[in-house]
């Protein structure tokens, strides 16, 4: 079997923007349909106790939005796991149903133990609106179509198929 990645979309769908990391997962899910090596995670709701699903997984892939940046809407961030394991903070106040992408990870590592993953990537979307709405802002669903585009490409790497 080949080594399994976990691509983890983060975000509330009722919150505009917000849900841009559940829209990428939702439009991965159309293009790879069910398959044994890529599992896709809707981290919007129910979050925590997705983590333990994590296990046997050897790549992890994340997509959130991040408002506050300076940056114009749909401007697209990519961390490196070096900056990932920098950035996960312990917080004794989480939420089970509104975990951030870098909280995921901080308990995902907690969870799994040695088998938590060294290879992970972060996809960020700055975003700015948040409001009570379902549906995603032009340039932020552009962005999170771009998002989809980096993932195929990343998949593809990870396998040793042609991009």
């Amino acid at each position: 079997m080949k080594n399994k990645i976990a691509i983890m979309g983060f975000g509330n769908p009722c919150r505009s923007d917000d849900a841009v990391g559940i829209y990428v997962i939702e439009e991965l899910k159309k293009s790879f349909g069910a398959q044994e090596d890529i599992s896709f995670f809707d981290m919007g709701t129910g979050a925590f106790e997705v983590l333990y699903k994590l296990k046997g997984h050897h790549k992890i892939i994340l997509a959130d939005a991040v408002i506050n940046t300076g940056e114009p809407p749909g401007t697209i961030f990519r961390l490196p796991a070096e900056e990932v394991m920098k950035a996960p903070q312990d917080d004794p106040m989480v939420f089970l149903h509104s975990l951030k992408w870098d909280q995921a990870l901080s308990y995902a590592k907690k969870i799994l133990r040695e088998e938590y993953p060294d290879d992970i990537t972060v996809y960020l979307v700055a975003v700015d609106d948040t409001s009570l709405e379902i549906q995603l802002g032009e340039a932020v669903k552009n962005a999170g179509n771009k998002v989809v585009n980096h993932i195929k490409k990343d998949i593809a790497v990870y396998y040793g198929q042609p991009v």
